[in-house]
């Protein structure tokens, strides 16, 4: 996308030099106005050719055959440029919406639950709860907000207030999801998705592999907690840029996902009056 920015920036400086050069040229070698002049070019270029103003000298003659040569291959490539880069855009657009979609799918079947799990048994949050609540009327500075306060948060998660058999026996019911979005070839547009997937799923294998959670080491149960903040981190930060997205682009979701929020002890699916003066259908 960058490479082909350059190359349409690179053709309209071009094409805008080749213009002035032209109408400037053509005015002093055939005695026009310059309204003539730059008339004269921009349908030659264009490929229009009128015919109604016409070089009568050798010179305008050989300096149309160069506008000729230059000018319409440049014009061209602002045309077939310009036309590739809004072609990509809504290619982009598209592949955007679908990683939404499943990103959508993920926090809808575990990627919710597991941050409320989390944040639950984690001895900072009280400090932070506040400032990670979304409402129907956050704005695009409170999202930002909530970025700059995560930045150094550390994301520590008491593991002994953690019921590491339940969240195991969650984690392997979700595995075919888990495995269905790490193979689906879409999100290899979105690296940090992915990056937290693969957290997800390790911590997943970890726990799997494990059949007695009471006797587990000290030594063990730092290794877990260490793969525990990795994914939690990962899945805060998605959760905000995910709910980012939809305050913009789905309202209706974003309605939902604020009434359900994981950091809200009072989240409810029901929509009271208070709620509902808030939101925008």
């Amino acid at each position: 996308m960058n490479s082909l920015r350059f190359r349409l920036r690179f053709y309209l400086i071009a094409l805008l030099v080749i213009i002035i050069f032209g109408t400037i040229t053509f005015k002093y070698i055939e005695g026009v106005t310059l309204t003539e002049a730059f008339y004269f070019i921009v349908v030659t270029i264009a490929t229009v050719g009128y015919g109604d103003i016409h070089p009568v000298t050798d010179a305008g003659r050989l300096l149309t055959i160069v506008l000729i040569v230059l000018g319409v291959g440049t014009f061209l490539g602002v045309v077939a440029n310009a036309t590739e880069l809004m072609l990509n855009r809504r290619e982009q657009q598209s592949i955007t919406n679908k990683i939404n979609m499943l990103i959508g799918v993920f926090f809808s079947e575990a990627g919710t639950k597991l941050i409320q799990l989390f944040s639950d048994s984690d001895p900072d949050m009280e400090t932070i709860r506040d400032e990670l609540q979304i409402r129907a009327s956050s704005k695009a500075h409170d999202f930002d907000m909530i970025q700059r306060h995560l930045a150094n948060y550390p994301f520590d998660v008491k593991i002994t207030q953690l019921d590491l058999a339940g969240l195991c026996s969650f984690l392997q019911e979700k595995r075919g999801l888990l495995v269905g979005l790490l193979v689906n070839p879409t999100l290899l547009e979105h690296a940090y998705f992915t990056d937290l997937l693969r957290a997800v799923f390790h911590l997943t294998e970890e726990l799997g592999y494990r059949t007695d959670f009471e006797n587990i080491p000290a030594s063990d149960r730092e290794h877990l907690a260490g793969d525990i903040k990795r994914a939690y981190k990962r899945l805060v930060e998605q959760w905000v840029l995910y709910m980012k997205y939809l305050k913009v682009h789905y309202p209706y979701l974003f309605s939902l996902a604020v009434r359900m929020s994981p950091y809200d002890r009072s989240a409810s699916p029901v929509v009271t009056s208070v709620l509902a003066s808030s939101i925008k259908e």
